[in-house]
């Protein structure tokens, strides 16, 4: 999840141009990677559940599944942050007088 965020410069650069796109298109390239976003954490949950019947079976050392843990518990902290922020921006624009 984190590592996705590095296209995020390039999702809101529009200067430029070549690079101008309509606001629906912006709005549909949004939309996939916020989808994708929320499909990283879901694999990373199911990463989790995975390493943790591997940990319950002796398979897997205690420390990676800590990792796995934290990483997992990482994105989705970083998922409900960007959420509210996006709530707080909808809120924002709709308290605004045209």
């Amino acid at each position: 999840m984190i590592e996705g965020l590095t296209g995020v410069g390039a999702l809101l650069d529009t200067a430029g141009g070549e690079n101008r796109k309509s606001p629906a298109e912006s709005m549909e390239k949004f939309g996939d990677y916020l989808k994708q976003a929320i499909d990283s954490v879901a694999q990373q949950e199911e990463a989790v559940a995975r390493t943790t019947e591997q940990f319950i079976l002796g398979n897997v050392d205690v420390s990676e599944l800590m990792i796995v843990s934290e990483q997992a518990k990482l994105s989705l902290q970083l998922t409900a942050q960007i959420r509210n922020k996006v709530i707080e921006a909808y809120q924002e624009i709709m308290r605004m007088q045209v």
